[in-house]
């Protein structure tokens, strides 16, 4: 994704490079930016072709030459022909397969790796069987259970491979550069760092229709439980409001602005110790069932806490903002202004210099390829910091369903109270239909 600056939306173009002199430059492999031959290529296949498939995903790994698109793949037919003509027109003839079944995908032997853009419930089980058909896996966040994290990031480990999750926070320069300045010191020792969440419809349920034919509706629910076909939820993506396929806004958004504040605080590698939660009751009428209207408080051991707020009120929705002991900062909307009590800080080369302050990564995508030609390279969203991102989400939407405060040790990964309660809900580990016997 290219990212323009709009210098009534920053400080001013000047700034922000001044400060990124100083930083440590991001390194591209030559191999990522020549001609490459098609042996030496690292071949994909593509499961999942809806917005995120399709879109960013696709352009980004045809954005390099070190890649070759050779299938794609989506339980809607629909998709896969759009798929298809997109890849098919980059690469300059009609060689990209089609699948319905993301299986035979995984049982091509010339395949290298998978992008899996599916809905959340899916993440893990396709990971894992990916990973068992040995291939590299490039999956979009989050998981969608604790338990599930976990078991993907020991599977990983086995297998050898390399794992992304594709979160791109890290690499976009406003992020990376609030969240660096908060390392740094630079607005003194944080206290609160606030993330205003998008707010979503309230959408009623809907009356089930047939199936359409071009869908295979046992595949789209695949892990998740039998029941009826209703349009909007693949259409509309309402299923990213129902706790059977996601975590709501929370998982979603909060992927994006709690992995910021977690990098700021230095807790990116571990999590929060106690964790508090509310959220508006939901009519019966309501076909969302995930944390709707809520308020979340993490507290870490560093003394700093994390407040997620679903309101639709206050902060401009999508922003996150560091409170320090000497000042602010904060990325005003989504990508939006980057604001500070001091504007001078940003034209402060000396932080870029803080053993603190960390190199920009790359894309998500060249990244992700970057680790496969060069082994030694760790992606950023590597499977366990994808997953300690994830978990302290899913904590948040435990403190809401179990309303109930949540300890947590995040070295053990354990409950510190009611462990019992705590790992008996859902959200931290759910049992799977077995969806190859079809519905």
């Amino acid at each position: 994704m290219k990212q323009h600056i709009n210098r009534r939306q920053f400080i001013s173009r000047s700034s922000i490079l001044t400060l990124g002199v100083a930083m440590a430059p991001q390194i591209i492999p030559s191999t990522l930016l020549g001609e490459t031959s098609p042996s030496n290529q690292i071949t994909l296949g593509f499961i999942g072709m809806g917005g995120q498939g399709l879109g960013r995903n696709l352009k980004g790994f045809q954005a390099s030459k070190l890649s070759r698109v050779l299938a794609v793949c989506d339980c809607n037919t629909k998709r896969n022909e759009l798929a298809k003509a997109a890849v098919d027109e980059k690469a300059g003839n009609t060689d990209c397969d089609t699948y319905q079944d993301f299986r035979e995908i995984l049982a091509r032997d010339d395949i290298d790796a998978v992008v899996i853009s599916t809905p959340d419930h899916w993440h893990v089980p396709m990971s894992l069987m990916a990973l068992e058909a040995g291939k590299h896996v490039f999956c979009e966040k989050p998981s969608l259970t604790m338990v599930e994290g976990r078991q993907l990031t020991e599977a990983v480990k086995k297998s050898g491979k390399v794992f992304q999750w594709g979160i791109e926070d890290r690499c976009l320069t406003k992020y990376w550069l609030l969240s660096g300045l908060a390392r740094t010191g630079a607005i003194g020792e944080i206290q609160n760092v606030y993330c205003d969440i998008l707010v979503k419809p309230l959408w009623d349920k809907e009356n089930p229709v047939a199936v359409p034919k071009n869908l295979d509706w046992n595949l789209w629910l695949g892990p998740a439980p039998a029941v009826d076909y209703t349009p909007q939820v693949t259409h509309g993506q309402r299923w990213r409001q129902h706790d059977d396929y996601s975590g709501g806004s929370l998982t979603d958004w909060g992927s994006h602005l709690c992995d910021t504040a977690q990098v700021g605080i230095g807790m990116e590698n571990s999590g929060p110790v106690e964790i508090s939660g509310i959220a508006e009751k939901l009519p019966e009428t309501s076909y969302v069932t995930a944390p709707y209207h809520y308020k979340v408080q993490y507290k870490y051991s560093n003394g700093a806490t994390i407040h997620v707020v679903n309101k639709g009120k206050g902060m401009q929705a999508a922003t996150v903002r560091f409170e320090g002991t000497k000042g602010w900062a904060e990325v005003s909307g989504w990508n939006g202004e980057l604001k500070a009590h001091d504007r001078e800080i940003f034209r402060n080369k000396t932080l870029g210099e803080h053993p603190d302050f960390w190199p920009r990564p790359q894309l998500e995508q060249p990244d992700f390829l970057q680790a496969i030609v060069d082994r030694e390279h760790t992606p950023v969203y590597h499977a366990e910091t994808g997953h300690r991102l994830a978990a302290m989400l899913h904590l948040g939407h435990l403190a809401i369903k179990e309303e109930k405060t949540v300890h947590w040790d995040p070295a053990k990964e354990a409950f510190t109270q009611d462990a019992q309660q705590m790992m008996a809900n859902r959200v931290y580990q759910r049992e799977s239909r077995d969806w190859t016997k079809g519905l």
